[in-house]
C-alpha cells in the first residue's frame, strides 16, 4: 500500500501540468484593446495613480488577495532540513489550500538562504509585490527571530505558521475538552512535549488563555527544561520549570494535559495511566503520534484525545486556521497578525465545533450524524462554514485591536461576500430558506424508515422550515431516531398499518374508490391501496390533514407519481402536469422542463409546459427567459418535432407576447449570447442566455439531466413537479440528504399556493 501510495503521489505531482498551481488572468484579453489595456499603453495609469498615493496598489493590483508563502527548506513537514527546492512541492501545496478553503492567490517562494539576517533581508526586499507572508517551515530557533524582525519591521499580515497554525487549532481543541472533563483552564497540569516553533506557540497561546506558567513542564528531547540545565537557548529558557521531574514518565504523573509535539510512541500506555483523571492528549506527531490513538483509548477509558491524523476523531489540521485568518487579516488589511487576532480564531473554532453540523462533513467523513462530543471537539475541515466564522472574528479582531487599516462596515455584506468567493453564496437557496421560515407548513415525508429522510427531517425541524409528518413503521422509525442519536424529539409518526389508523384508512380507501370506480378500481382495491404509503401519504394531503407530500426515494419515479395523479390529480386549468430540474450554478440557476413526465408532449402540452415552468421560475423572483431547445436553429432542419416547437412558440409569441421566448434553436444557441447575436439577431432572447431550457421529449431531458448530474459542479433541485392541484413532489431515486432538503423546502412552497 506504502508504494502505491508513493506512486500514486509522484503521478499527482507530475502528470498533465506539473506542480499543483497556475497562475490564471482575471481581465480579458482576447483583443488588442484588452492587451492595450493590460500592459502597453493602458498600465501607465494605475501606476501613476500608485506613484501619488501608494495606496492605490491594493486598488489598482492584486496585492490585496496575494500571499506568499515563503521557505528555506530546512524544517520541511517531518522531513526536515531537505533544502528550498525539495521544500517546494510543499509550499506549492499550501498555495493550493490557500485558494481552495479562502480563495486567496499565492505565490510560493523558496529562498536559498540559511543566513538568519540574509533572509531577513531578502523577505524584506519582495514584501512590496504582497498582501501577506505566510512564512513556512524554517526550523527553530531561527524561526522566531525571523518572525519577530519582520513583524517588526513590515506593516502587512506575517505568520509562521508552523508555530501558530497549531497553537490556535489546539487551542480551541483545549477549549472544548474542558466542557467536557469540567475543569478550569487556570488549575491545568500541562506537560508540553518538543520545545520547537509549535510547542513554544502552543504554550504561549495556553498561557494567553488563562493557563499559569508555573503549571506547565516543557521537554526537550534531553528532558524536562529546568534551572539546572545550561544547555538551553534563549526561547527555551522562557519555559523552564521549577519542578524535580527530569523525564517524560516523571512529568506526565498527575498531568491534565499532554501535548506532544515531538516523535512517535515516546508517551508509553503505563505513562498514560499515571496522569490525572479525565485527561486531555494531544498527540501531534506525524505520521505516528506520541501515542496510538487505538492504544490510549484502550488504555484510558475517560481520556480526550486529539492526533495529527484525518483517520481518527479530532484531527489538528492547521488548514482549518491559517487560510480563513490571512482572509480575515487582508479583508480589513491589517498591518499585523496580533495574539488578539489568533485568539479570536480559536475561541470562534470552538463554537463552531458547538453547532449542528452540515450534512456534507457527515458525508465527507462518512459518519451518520457527528455532534459536538468526546470525538468532535474540533471542526472539520471541509466545514463549508469556517470561511464565515473564523476569518469574520479575526476582522473583528484586528479592528478592535486598532490594527486594520480597512474596518468592515456591514457585517452581513462581509460574510455574503466570503460565501460568493467560494460559490458558496447561494441567493436562490437562501430565498427559498426565508420562504419557507416564514410559515413553516405540515410536510408528509412517506419513507420515513430511510434514514436520510429522517435525518433530511431533523435539518428541516431544526431550522424551522418545516413540520415534518412521518410514515412508517413506529417502532422501527422511533429506534432509528435513537441508534442515529437524532434530534427529532416530538415529531409525528403515522403508522398506515396499525390498528388506530383502520378508521382513516377506510375513509380514504373510499375517497379513492369514489375518484377512481369508473376507470376500474374496487373498493377492495382502495382497500388493499391504503395499506401503501405511496397511496396513503397523499390522501393526508388531499383530506387536509398535511399541506404537503414528498415521496419516492425508494420507488421509480412512474410508481411514486401514479398514485397522487390519482388522488390529487392535476390543477383544473392545466393541461399537463411537468418535471423541472434546477441547476443552481455559481453564475446563476438554470431551469430545465420537462424532464420526468411527457414522452412525446403535443403543441398544447409545449405550450402549457413552458407557462407552468415560467410560473416556477417567476415564483423565485427570476425574469424567464425561455429557449426551446432540438437539434436545429430556427427552421434550418425540417422534422414533425420542430414543427411541433414552432407552432408552440408562435403560440406564445401571440397570446403572451411579453414572455421571452423563442425556439426552436440548439442549446449553444441558447446558452450562449454572442453566438445567438452574430447569427440570429431577430431572436426574441435578445443576446441573453436562456436560464429556461425546454425539452423537446422526454428523451432528451432526460439524458441531459442525468448527464449534467455526474459532471457538473452544482446543486441540481429536482424534479420539481409543476401543474399539480395540491402540492406534491417526487423524489430522485436515491437523493442524497441535501437533495432531501431542498425538495422539502420545494413541497412547502408550493404548499403556500393553497388557500
Amino acid at each position: 500500500m506504502d508504494k502505491l501510495f508513493r506512486k500514486d503521489a509522484l503521478n499527482y505531482h507530475a502528470l498533465g501540468r506539473p506542480g499543483k498551481i497556475e497562475v490564471v488572468p482575471t481581465k480579458p484579453y482576447s483583443t488588442q484593446r484588452d492587451l492595450s489595456l493590460a500592459y502597453s499603453p493602458g498600465v501607465a495609469d494605475p501606476c501613476l495613480e500608485i506613484e501619488k498615493n501608494p495606496e492605490d496598489v491594493y486598488k489598482y493590483t492584486a496585492k490585496g488577495n496575494l500571499v506568499a508563502v515563503i521557505s528555506n527548506g530546512t524544517a520541511v513537514l517531518g522531513l526536515g532540513n531537505i533544502g528550498a527546492e525539495a521544500g517546494k512541492p510543499v509550499m506549492e501545496g499550501k498555495g493550493l489550500l490557500f485558494k481552495i478553503f479562502a480563495d486567496i492567490d499565492v505565490f510560493d517562494i523558496e529562498i536559498d538562504e540559511t543566513d538568519t539576517e540574509k533572509f531577513i533581508q531578502t523577505v524584506k526586499a519582495i514584501a512590496p509585490t504582497f498582501g501577506g507572508i505566510n512564512l513556512e517551515d524554517i526550523k527553530a530557533p531561527e524561526c522566531f527571530e525571523i518572525e519577530r524582525r519582520l513583524k517588526e519591521e513590515l506593516k502587512i499580515p506575517l505568520m509562521h505558521d508552523d508555530q501558530h497554525g497549531t497553537a490556535i487549532i489546539t487551542s480551541a481543541g483545549l477549549l472544548n475538552a474542558l466542557v467536557f472533563n469540567k475543569k478550569k483552564i487556570e488549575d491545568l497540569k500541562i506537560v508540553v512535549n518538543g520545545a520547537g516553533a509549535s510547542a513554544v506557540s502552543c504554550t504561549r497561546l495556553y498561557i494567553a488563555l488563562g493557563a499559569k506558567p508555573e503549571n506547565i513542564v516543557m521537554l526537550d528531547s534531553r528532558g524536562v527544561l529546568h534551572k539546572d540545565r545550561t544547555d538551553l537557548n534563549e526561547t527555551k529558557k522562557d519555559f523552564i520549570s521549577d519542578t524535580k521531574a527530569r523525564t517524560l514518565a516523571e512529568a506526565v504523573v498527575g498531568a491534565d494535559v499532554f501535548l506532544g509535539l515531538s516523535v512517535g510512541g515516546v508517551m508509553k500506555p503505563e505513562m498514560l495511566k499515571t496522569m490525572a483523571p479525565q485527561p486531555i492528549v494531544f498527540a501531534l506527531a506525524n505520521p505516528t503520534p506520541e501515542i496510538a490513538y487505538d492504544v490510549a483509548m484502550e488504555t484510558r477509558d475517560d481520556i480526550i484525545m486529539a492526533t495529527g491524523r484525518s483517520d481518527y476523531p479530532n484531527q489538528i489540521n492547521n488548514v482549518l486556521g491559517f487560510p480563513y485568518i490571512f482572509r480575515g487579516a487582508l479583508d480589513v488589511r491589517a498591518s499585523e497578525i496580533n495574539e488578539e487576532m489568533k485568539l479570536a480564531a480559536s475561541k470562534a473554532l470552538a463554537e463552531l465545533a458547538k453547532l449542528p453540523v452540515p450534512e456534507e462533513v457527515n458525508i465527507a467523513f462518512k459518519v451518520q450524524n457527528l455532534s459536538f462530543g468526546r470525538e468532535y471537539i474540533i471542526p472539520k475541515p471541509t466545514d463549508p462554514r469556517l470561511i464565515e466564522v473564523v476569518a469574520p472574528a479575526v476582522a473583528k479582531a484586528a479592528m478592535d485591536s486598532g490594527v486594520a487599516k480597512k474596518p468592515i462596515l456591514d457585517w452581513d455584506v462581509y460574510k455574503e461576500e466570503l460565501r460568493k468567493r467560494l460559490g458558496l453564496s447561494n441567493p436562490l437557496m437562501r430565498q427559498m430558506k426565508a420562504t419557507c421560515k416564514r410559515t413553516p407548513k405540515k410536510i408528509v415525508l412517506a419513507d420515513g424508515q430511510n434514514y436520510s429522510i429522517l435525518k433530511a427531517a431533523e435539518i428541516v425541524k431544526n431550522e424551522n422550515l418545516a413540520e415534518p409528518i412521518l410514515i412508517g413503521d413506529e417502532e422501527v422509525i422511533k429506534n432509528m431516531i435513537i441508534s442515529n442519536e437524532l434530534e427529532l424529539e416530538g415529531v409525528e409518526i403515522i403508522d398506515n398499518k396499525c390498528a388506530k389508523e383502520k378508521s382513516r384508512r377506510l375513509e380514504f380507501a373510499k375517497l379513492l374508490w369514489e375518484k377512481q370506480k369508473r376507470k376500474g378500481m374496487t373498493l377492495t382495491a382502495a382497500q388493499d391501496a391504503m395499506m401503501h404509503r405511496n397511496y396513503y401519504a397523499p390522501m393526508l394531503v388531499q383530506t387536509g390533514y398535511a399541506d404537503g407530500v414528498l415521496k419516492g426515494l425508494t420507488r421509480n419515479y412512474p410508481d411514486s407519481i401514479k398514485p397522487s395523479l390519482q388522488i390529487i390529480g392535476r390543477k383544473p386549468e392545466c393541461i399537463t402536469v411537468s418535471g423541472m430540474y434546477i441547476i443552481n450554478r455559481k453564475e446563476g440557476p438554470l431551469f430545465l422542463s420537462d424532464c420526468t413526465v411527457n414522452k412525446q408532449p403535443s403543441v398544447p402540452e409545449l405550450v402549457g409546459i413552458a407557462l407552468q415552468t415560467a410560473k416556477e421560475v417567476e415564483r423565485l423572483k427570476i425574469v424567464p427567459k425561455i429557449a426551446f431547445l432540438s437539434y436545429s436553429n430556427f427552421g434550418s432542419v425540417e422534422g414533425k418535432l420542430n414543427k411541433r416547437i414552432k407552432d408552440a412558440v408562435e403560440i406564445l409569441h401571440r397570446e403572451y407576447p411579453d414572455l421571452i421566448v423563442d425556439g426552436e434553436m440548439q442549446a449553444s444557441v441558447a446558452l450562449d449570447p454572442d453566438l445567438q447575436k452574430d447569427n440570429f439577431p431577430f431572436c426574441k432572447l435578445d443576446g441573453i442566455a436562456a436560464n429556461t431550457l425546454i425539452f423537446p421529449n422526454l428523451a432528451s431531458a432526460n439524458i441531459a439531466h442525468k448527464l449534467l448530474y455526474e459532471t457538473v459542479e452544482a446543486d441540481i433541485i429536482g424534479p420539481v413537479l409543476n401543474g399539480m392541484n395540491k402540492s406534491v413532489q417526487i423524489l430522485r431515486l436515491g437523493a442524497s440528504v441535501n437533495e432531501i432538503v431542498n425538495m422539502i423546502m420545494v413541497t412547502v412552497m408550493h404548499a403556500h399556493d393553497q388557500k
